[in-house]
């Protein structure tokens, strides 16, 4: 699986877009057009260990729905994504086996790293 599901128009996922040196068979997915699907969230999770771990916890809803107030299980986390799209840290990028979730400066440079050494 060689692919990137991002937010076109979010300006930190354009910048580390534009950062690397991308191959031509990647596949850009644009998550407010097409959201994650359940079999590439449920690998994503397996990779990482936890739907926590991709959920954002700065999008706008989470506070507005007060869900910043309440115990959420790895399955409401896993729900709440794939209904709605801003629940995703962005970008996924997914390179075979490699995966890199998020814009943390760690993993920005880890990505960068990679995919301009090719």
């Amino acid at each position: 699986m060689k692919r990137i599901y991002y937010l076109s128009t979010c300006d930190t996922c354009k910048r580390i877009l534009k950062g690397l040196k991308l191959p031509s068979d990647m596949e850009l997915i644009d998550i407010k057009q097409t959201n994650i699907d359940a079999p590439t969230l449920d690998w994503l999770k397996e990779k990482t260990g936890s739907y926590e771990g991709l959920f954002s916890k700065k999008a706008q809803k989470f506070r507005g729905q007060g869900l910043h107030e309440k115990t959420l299980s790895d399955n409401d986390y896993r729900n709440l994504m794939l209904e709605e799209y801003t629940f995703l840290k962005r970008p996924f990028i997914i390179y075979n086996e490699e995966v890199w979730i998020g814009n943390a400066k760690t993993e920005v440079e880890a990505t960068t790293q990679f995919f301009n050494a090719f």
